[in-house]
């Protein structure tokens, strides 16, 4: 299994409500379920840099996370969303994550 772990640092004119509004008003929400399949979860930060969202997604390899990604990026409604997240990012963060042998999430 890999974890895909991205993050969101919104402008400070930006709040997670209003990123959320857009995330669901352009049905983002639902392409993204789903195109790429398993949500592990979605944060918004408390403690630290905040404006931060986080969110989490399983892949059972790099090749079906690819695979998945390229779906996703063939569909109008996600290139409107983008259109209208892009303003309200100061920063964007991706990583993949391997599970270790004794993790919960293998």
């Amino acid at each position: 299994m890999l974890v895909e772990q991205r993050t969101y640092i919104l402008k400070g004119d930006y709040t997670p409500a209003m990123y959320f509004e857009a995330y669901r008003a352009t049905g983002a929400q639902e392409l993204q379920a789903r195109v790429l399949g398993r949500l592990l979860g979605y944060f918004v930060t408390e403690i630290g840099e905040l404006n931060g969202l986080v969110h989490l997604w399983g892949y059972d390899s790099f090749e079906e996370r690819a695979r998945r990604r390229a779906l996703l990026a063939q569909e109008p409604a996600w290139h409107d969303y983008l259109a209208q997240i892009r303003p309200m990012l100061q920063s964007m963060s991706n990583r993949l994550l391997v599970p270790t042998d004794f993790s919960p999430i293998r």
